[in-house]
């Protein structure tokens, strides 16, 4: 089941690669709890198929990257992309875009917070087993307010439509 406007985010934990050690983490990749770090903010999430894949590298992530700034001026807190990868080629995806300081780089490694939400698709027949559904979303305080799946293409999850959506 496809998770709803007005639900909160499952439980899970999601990867991140750390450059920089700073307090609570270390440099490499660091697991965080969804709803600890979710707690109090507004975030603006998009789910991708796949790191350094053609549409998500050419046009969806560097849309978020792009319009970061304005995002935050509307009250997101902070913007994450998550993938079903793993903290090394999320880590590696997001210095290649230039995502630092603006886009956390999200891995799903096992697809088990993708599959909490109902987002999982089963890319086999091309050779990527389970992955994301294209999709973005407004979550605050762990809640979804704003949810935008994509059945083709990117404009429903695009960051300007989120951006439209801030009002």
């Amino acid at each position: 089941m496809t998770i709803q406007i007005g639900e909160r985010l499952p439980e899970g934990s999601l990867g991140e690669f750390i450059e920089t050690a700073s307090e609570g983490c270390a440099i490499g990749p660091n697991l965080f709890k969804v709803a600890e770090i979710a707690r109090g903010k507004t975030i603006a999430i998009l789910g991708l198929p796949g790191a350094f894949t053609p549409t998500c590298s050419a046009q969806h992530l560097p849309g978020f990257i792009k319009l970061a700034d304005q995002l935050k001026t509307r009250g997101v807190d902070e913007i994450w992309c998550v993938s079903v990868n793993d903290a090394f080629v999320m880590g590696a995806w997001g210095r290649e875009q230039g995502a630092g300081g603006s886009v956390r780089m999200m891995a799903d490694g096992s697809a088990a917070f993708t599959k909490a939400l109902g987002l999982d698709v089963d890319l086999s027949a091309r050779g990527m087993g389970t992955r994301s559904m294209r999709y973005s979303m407004l979550v605050r305080d762990g809640m979804v307010e704003r949810l935008n799946i994509d059945s083709a293409g990117f404009d429903v999850s695009s960051a300007e439509k989120l951006l439209a959506q801030l009002g």
